[in-house]
């Protein structure tokens, strides 16, 4: 089974492990969460970075998807430097619905797993249009009609 190490920007990591844990109580031992301080040197958060990696790659056949949030912020300059590209593998833009979708696959193949975050990360941005709800009839006035005075 594939680990899940999250790298991103102060409060965010721990927060999608949290929602993630929500939505998959069972995964806690697999998915870790590094906050990446402001006041913290990006030497330190490699150090730190580097003992929660070697704790998810305990055995040989351990592998990590690491996800992180921005492209080029110091959480994915310091994870580039921690993959190797056959053990653990990168992927940047984190969002919610791709942690998810990495955690529901977590046994797959780490080449599939990264594609399937690819893929549930994409997937899950989308511009969504207002309608009404149950495809009912828009109303021209509020719920409360005027006629309708409750004190």
């Amino acid at each position: 089974m594939n680990s899940i190490f999250i790298i991103a920007h102060s409060p965010l990591a721990q927060a999608l492990r949290q929602c993630a844990l929500h939505v998959f109580p069972d995964s806690e031992p697999t998915i870790v969460a590094l906050d990446v301080l402001p006041n913290v040197s990006p030497d330190e958060t490699l150090a730190a970075a580097r003992i929660m990696l070697a704790r998810l790659q305990h055995t040989p056949r351990s592998q990590v998807l690491v996800l992180a949030d921005v492209f080029g912020a110091t959480p994915c300059n310091v994870a580039q430097k921690l993959v190797d590209g056959v053990r653990s593998r990168l992927v940047a833009g984190v969002n919610l619905p791709m942690l998810l979708r990495s955690v529901s696959y977590r046994n797959e193949p780490l080449d599939v797993l990264v594609q399937r975050a690819v893929t549930g990360g994409t997937a899950g941005v989308m511009q969504v249009a207002v309608a009404a709800p149950q495809n009912q009839a828009r109303r021209k006035h509020s719920d409360q009609d005027i006629r309708d005075h409750q004190q």
